[in-house]
């Protein structure tokens, strides 16, 4: 894999003095995050994250499988992510890269292991039927912070999502086509969703870093948080040791980010459930 090329002294300088002065390059305070856009595609399930000038792509698709036998009444939820050269030139095709397995580790602890979705409403037929759900990450654009924008995007896309509608007479599953019957959205417990922390030797923390600042950090620290106060997961990169109280403090202004990061997840969804016709006319 090709190794980035280390910022300039004197870039590396200005950046950290500005941050010793409370200032960032892009004009944000320390604990401020970038703006953030979400879009949909044509099909639901289908959303593109634009976390400042980092983009991520979420799809999610459905299949019917077999259970496993010691779960008969549980579906699946897999999560599948890929960073092409398209985000920067660092990464490879094909090959996964450190960032890449440790994104979708850290997606899998968020999203799957607290069971955002109830895989028990996947449940076809006990034993025998069940939905698969796929979420597939794509990354479009990497300025920074992609594992935020990459929850962001998965959460919004399985909110967004429908699976068909299905019936069962006798030992028949019959799958209705969207335009016999409205699709049924996915049962959701809670939305997860991560922030990202940036920490320097002697310096405050800052939220949402740029790569700049993501290449410069001594260390990093993840939260995923719920709207409901929940930290769900905690994951420290680096060598930057942290008191108890500098834990609590980030926790403290997370879950009032989570907030308004759920704020515009609703806002985008209630707007496209008002522009996009999913009952059968």
């Amino acid at each position: 894999m090709p190794r980035e090329i280390e910022p300039p002294a004197i870039q590396r300088e200005f950046t950290l003095a500005a941050l010793a002065e409370g200032k960032r390059l892009d004009g944000r305070s320390l604990l401020e995050l970038r703006d953030v856009q979400l879009e949909f595609g044509p099909e639901l399930g289908w959303c593109t994250c634009s976390w400042g000038k980092t983009k991520v792509l979420a799809q999610v698709s459905a299949t019917i499988v077999k259970p496993r036998e010691d779960r008969p009444y549980e579906g699946f939820l897999l999560i599948n992510s890929e960073i092409s050269p398209m985000a920067s030139s660092v990464y490879e095709l094909g090959r996964a890269s450190e960032d890449e397995v440790l994104i979708t580790r850290l997606l899998e602890k968020s999203i799957r292991r607290t069971e955002a979705v109830d895989r028990e409403a996947l449940c076809i037929v006990a034993g025998e039927k069940v939905w698969q759900l796929r979420l597939t990450l794509h990354f479009l654009s990497d300025s920074g912070n992609l594992l935020n924008c990459a929850s962001l995007a998965a959460m919004t896309a399985l909110r967004h999502f429908r699976k068909p509608e299905v019936e069962v007479i006798g030992d028949e599953v019959i799958v209705h086509s969207p335009d016999e019957r409205a699709p049924v959205a996915l049962a959701i417990h809670h939305v997860p969703l991560c922030l990202t922390f940036a920490y320097f030797e002697g310096l405050p923390p800052i939220l949402d870093p740029t790569h700049l600042e993501e290449t410069l950090s001594d260390g990093s620290l993840t939260l995923t948080l719920n709207a409901q106060r929940e930290l769900c997961v905690l994951s420290k990169a680096g060598g930057t040791a942290l008191a108890t109280e500098e834990i609590m403090s980030a926790v403290t202004v997370g879950v009032d980010r989570v907030r308004e990061l759920v704020k515009v997840m609703e806002d985008a969804l209630d707007k496209d459930r008002a522009e996009r016709v999913v009952e059968v006319r």
